[in-house]
């Protein structure tokens, strides 16, 4: 694969996947092919327990491709991330996060779509897309369940970012660690304290029994949101202008239309 990592662990029980584009592991066009062709291939594995994912370095992600936030690429970006998402609860194979440093906009949305999330302490977690004009819809479903709607309609307005202790207080992540190699440490033992000696098709029941007001609301809502973002949203001005002066380097000149 060409900007992700897979590695079988626990007799191919855990599948282990890792962004990596060399840089700050975009969530780009091929990656997100390459992770739902990964996803689909799930479905043949009943004997998986968990799939954790991380980014290779020092981060996380920074997020989905800003060019591809582009009125002319957005519908088909969104529809290929949201895939992403509807697969995920579809094989309600248990998930986990590793983050480390920035975890930004989709890749903070990536996080949040799975059932458990661990940080170490260089952890910078945010949805900064209204700085672009624009708004995150997965995270915008996804956030306030995770950490109740004060929190998180701060954090999605305002766009600001927030530390490891901050995601832990609020009951977003289950544990914080000092660094990375402390984190894949402990994360494997828990992984085998925890999930290695249940059943595979139980665990998946759990996940399904533990979402279902979540899938329900996830299901219901989000093309809502892709169909808000791309047909009306990229119809304004200051949407588009966002996104451009961000590619260009500039201020962006809103019209606040």
């Amino acid at each position: 694969m060409e900007k992700l990592k897979v590695e079988y662990l626990h007799n191919d029980s855990v599948v282990r996947i890792i962004l990596d584009d060399g840089k700050g592991n975009v969530l780009d066009h091929i990656m997100m092919v390459e992770l739902q062709n990964l996803l689909d291939s799930f479905f043949n594995k009943p004997d998986l327990k968990l799939i954790t994912f991380e980014g290779a370095g020092k981060h996380y992600s920074f997020g989905a491709s800003v060019e591809e936030h582009q009125k002319e690429m957005a519908a088909t970006m969104l529809k290929n991330f949201h895939k992403l998402f509807f697969t995920l609860r579809d094989l309600a194979v248990p998930t986990l996060s590793k983050i480390t440093g920035q975890c930004l906009g989709g890749g903070l949305e990536l996080a949040l779509m799975c059932n458990f999330l661990f940080a170490d302490k260089t952890a910078k977690m945010g949805q900064p897309e209204i700085a672009l004009g624009v708004f995150p819809p997965p995270a915008s479903i996804l956030l306030p369940l995770k950490i109740g709607y004060a929190r998180a309609e701060e954090i999605l307005i305002t766009g600001r970012t927030f530390n490891a202790d901050e995601g832990y207080h609020s009951g977003l992540l289950n544990k914080i660690f000092e660094d990375k190699a402390e984190m894949e440490v402990e994360i494997n033992n828990w992984i085998e304290q925890h999930i290695i000696p249940k059943s595979a098709s139980s665990l998946r029941y759990s996940v399904k029994a533990t979402r279902v007001k979540f899938n329900h609301i996830l299901s219901n809502f989000l093309p809502q949101l892709e169909y808000m973002y791309v047909g009306q949203l990229m119809e304004t001005k200051d949407a588009n202008e966002g996104i451009l002066s961000f590619l260009e380097k500039r201020k962006p000149e809103w019209e606040n239309c």
